[in-house]
């Protein structure tokens, strides 16, 4: 350890470095959500989205081992959502005939007040085609382990206004 430069000097290359930043936001990903810009949007995947043949002209981030609600609450912990725009998150619709539950969607719910005053009614849904169309041009796919079905959600960016 070359202390004079301060070289290895307690470097752990993780969050503990930086204050309010949720641990489970990595490197990779603030960079990700620092780069974005107004209007950019990023998927939140479940473990079954096709997240690299859709996300092969963005960004893809593996947070395996997490699960959505975790990741969408610590996302949205530095991350605003669009105001110009009446859908600025959406879910990916329920086929029809499909008899799958989505209480995730609840939860998403709780979690959306909590960040935004908007809570639900910003919530869309879009076509499970559609979504995977829309997502294939988002900047940036993040890949969890989330068994749940459909629980895919799509962010658009909004601005820092403060």
């Amino acid at each position: 350890m070359d202390t004079a430069l301060g070289v290895g000097h307690h470097t752990t290359g993780g969050l503990e470095m930086l204050k309010g930043i949720p641990k489970i936001l990595s490197p990779e990903l603030l960079k990700v959500l620092c780069e974005m810009g107004h209007a950019d949007r990023i998927v939140i995947s479940d473990g079954n989205f096709p997240a690299e043949s859709v996300g092969k002209n963005g960004i893809v981030v593996r947070l395996d081992g997490h699960g959505v609600p975790e990741v969408l609450d610590a996302i949205l912990t530095v991350f605003p959502l669009d105001t110009y725009v009446e859908h600025p998150v959406n879910l990916m619709e329920v086929m029809k005939g499909d008899p799958v539950e989505t209480p995730i969607w609840d939860t998403y719910k709780d979690i959306l007040k909590k960040h935004d005053d908007r809570g639900e009614s910003m919530i869309g849904q879009i076509e499970r085609f559609a979504f995977y169309e829309e997502a294939s041009k988002a900047y940036a796919v993040v890949t969890t382990g989330e068994s749940a079905l459909y629980a895919n959600i799509m962010l658009q960016k909004g601005v820092v206004t403060s």
